[in-house]
């Protein structure tokens, strides 16, 4: 069975050591330890995984938590029913968020748009007739 360094790890995943040990302090992988006073991490590929399944929750944007509960759900058996409730109201859950996300990201470019067509429209002199005539009405 193989096993990994935490450089080789770092290296494949393009993350760094530091990044990796942050990962093991939340619980997430738990290397063997080996040599003189345990001091060297060894990773079979049980860690490898889980590292690789860690990685992708972050990506999905899954809170460290998350990932932690889906990864010890992956690892045990998977035909429970309960399991696959909780794992099916987990991703409901983030759905849900991403789905919120998007809502607000949607209004903020509106928004943006909104901000762009009128600066353009000063830009274009358009704004500038605007404000003359404004000026013209309060002098009046």
């Amino acid at each position: 069975m193989p096993t990994y360094t935490i450089s080789e790890l770092a290296e494949e995943f393009g993350i760094t050591p530091r990044a990796i040990r942050f990962y093991e302090d939340h619980g997430l992988l738990n290397p063997k330890r080996e040599g003189a006073g345990g001091r060297n991490r060894v990773y079979p590929a049980r860690e490898r995984t889980r590292l690789k399944l860690t990685l992708r929750g972050k990506r999905l944007g899954f809170t460290l938590s998350e990932i932690k509960d889906l990864i010890d759900m992956y690892e045990s058996p998977k035909d429970t029913e309960p399991q696959l409730q909780r794992f099916l109201g987990v991703l409901q859950q983030h759905r849900d968020k991403l789905e919120r996300q998007r809502e607000d990201l949607e209004l903020t470019l509106a928004e943006i748009d909104a901000h762009e067509e009128e600066c353009r429209a000063l830009l274009n002199g358009e704004g500038k007739k605007a404000g003359a005539s404004k000026t013209r009405r309060k002098a009046a």
